[in-house]
């Protein structure tokens, strides 16, 4: 069963920090281990779930889209649904709950396309809860819109100017935060990265995707048949291990992660971490990284703020060591034109991480026969990229 009691998935993961930091994260994993075994814990997030965040998300069958590539048939998971629009918002609340039930009475926690951020600040605000939110000061110029939202919800957003003002750097500072302010303060950490047990939490908050994908497909497609394959975009990798989660048993299933190749795999502005990257320790936790010869965590680059991080979470890496799932590269062009297609095509306009996902998909259900069946978690809506991708455009012109 993974992970092992010490975090690790073969040989990712774990917990590699400071002993200030890991008396609070034991302290974290027993609370954690304890709540998820607690039937009033996990109702009172179902209920959460269903009744606050609009849970179960649509399972959309993609017609226009399908019929325009002409080959397997496209549904779309609308994790864009969700309030707040983004799957974010299932391990918020799921961590909020958590955090209340220790006693803690202040949350923290880092953003890069800032729907972290969002959900974070929201379930703060319904809890009652101070909220602090660290966001690389590039990725804010890029969200402002989010930021705006964060600071109305009540949030205080830090600026990060370190390093390359992005996520990895956010991270960085909601760590130096937790070592200072522990006994009031909750790190609520929003991908499925970081030292144990925080890979194995997320999972479990997000894993309602999903077990409802799961249920929905049977439902269309008859009692016990199965999607071919679920695609999902992956920085850290939140929304897709959430969307592989309970198909990890079902080997006929193809998982498919999609990572951000930036201008290139072949330049340095991209942020594919299995694809280019080599074994190393970042944050806290081993796993796939992008790194130079020394060990140096090397800058990123991606279109989107929520895919800029140069590690992906460590079960990931488990799965693309041990072939249960493939991970491929898109880049911002293909991610951009994937952007624009399904809003014409559909009148979804996904976020741009979702979009990488679509690209992909864009370029695979023409390639299979009409039998087959994809599922694309879409992850999150794109009203937060709207004016980024505009300017873009508009500089191409």
């Amino acid at each position: 069963m993974l992970p092992n009691a010490k975090g690790f998935y073969g040989d990712f993961g774990g917990s590699f920090v400071s002993p200030e930091i890991s008396a609070v994260l034991d302290e974290v994993k027993q609370a954690f281990l304890k709540l998820k075994e607690d039937k009033a814990f996990n109702d009172e997030f179902a209920y959460y779930l269903k009744d606050y965040v609009g849970r179960p998300s649509p399972l959309y069958y993609a017609g226009r889209l399908t019929e325009k590539l002409g080959g397997a048939k496209i549904y779309l998971k609308r994790e864009d649904l969700n309030h707040t629009g983004s799957h974010k918002i299932n391990n918020t609340i799921g961590q909020v709950l958590l955090a209340k039930h220790m006693g803690k009475t202040r949350i923290i926690a880092e953003t890069g396309a800032g729907q972290h951020g969002v959900a974070t600040a929201t379930a703060c605000a319904l809890f009652n809860l101070d909220c602090v939110v660290y966001m690389g000061e590039e990725d804010i110029r890029r969200q402002e819109l989010n930021v705006f939202k964060m600071e109305m919800l009540g949030a205080k957003v830090v600026s990060v100017t370190t390093g390359t003002k992005t996520l990895s750097d956010a991270v960085d500072a909601a760590f130096a935060d937790l070592v200072t302010s522990s006994s009031d303060t909750y790190y609520m950490l929003g991908s499925a990265v970081g030292p144990d047990p925080y890979p194995q939490m997320v999972k479990y908050f997000q894993s309602v995707i999903s077990a409802e994908m799961k249920e929905q497909f049977a439902a269309i497609n008859g009692e016990g048949t199965l999607p071919d394959y679920v695609v999902a975009c992956i920085g850290g990798g939140s929304n897709a291990i959430g969307a592989f989660a309970n198909f990890y048993d079902n080997k006929e299933v193809a998982l498919i992660g999609i990572e951000a190749a930036g201008l290139g795999l072949d330049t340095p502005d991209h942020a594919a971490s299995i694809s280019k990257g080599t074994q190393g320790l970042i944050h806290g936790f081993k796993t796939y990284v992008l790194q130079d010869e020394k060990g140096e965590i090397l800058p990123v680059y991606s279109v989107s703020a929520g895919l800029d991080y140069p590690g992906v979470g460590p079960e990931h890496s488990y799965y693309h060591a041990t072939g249960r799932a493939v991970y491929k590269p898109i880049t911002d062009k293909e991610a951009i034109d994937a952007f624009l297609e399904l809003s014409k095509v559909e009148g979804v306009i996904p976020a741009i991480e979702s979009a990488h996902a679509v690209a992909y998909v864009l370029k695979l259900a023409p390639t299979l026969p009409k039998e087959k069946s994809i599922i694309i978690n879409l992850s999150g809506r794109g009203d937060k990229d709207v004016q980024e991708i505009s300017d873009i455009l508009k500089r191409q012109s």
